[in-house]
């Protein structure tokens, strides 16, 4: 059984940054494509970033293309956001999920598990 933990949210100004974890327990963690998804109030959720087995192959949504990193620790089992000029647009509550068949993707239905979110919350 799959269990994602996400932490590292928080509230932040507008130009700030935050750091999201995601550990994972699961065997074989350094197989598997991740992800990190978000959704703000009244919105669908949607992609932010996506990283495959070994961490050399990663892509971003236009919206935080340059802002966020998506990084991993297969040692640690644990993925991680790097989210840096952040702005209120930000705010949501971030997900990560694990993609347990095929290689990186953008889209939700992809993925087979996800944790319970973390809020991120940007101040203007």
């Amino acid at each position: 059984q799959v269990q994602l933990v996400e932490s590292g949210g928080g509230l932040v100004q507008a130009g700030g940054s935050l750091r999201l974890s995601c550990a994972a327990s699961i065997r074989t963690f350094s197989n598997y494509a991740m992800g990190w998804f978000r959704q703000a109030p009244g919105k669908e959720r949607e992609f932010v970033a996506t990283v495959n087995w070994s961490g050399d192959i990663t892509h971003y949504a236009d919206s935080v293309k340059g802002r966020f990193t998506i990084s991993r620790d297969n040692a640690k089992n644990t993925v991680y956001l790097q989210m840096s000029s952040l702005k209120p647009e930000d705010t949501a509550v971030y997900y990560c999920a694990v993609r347990l068949y095929g290689s990186t993707s953008a889209t939700s239905k992809d993925y087979s598990s996800w944790g319970q979110g973390t809020q991120v919350t940007v101040s203007s």
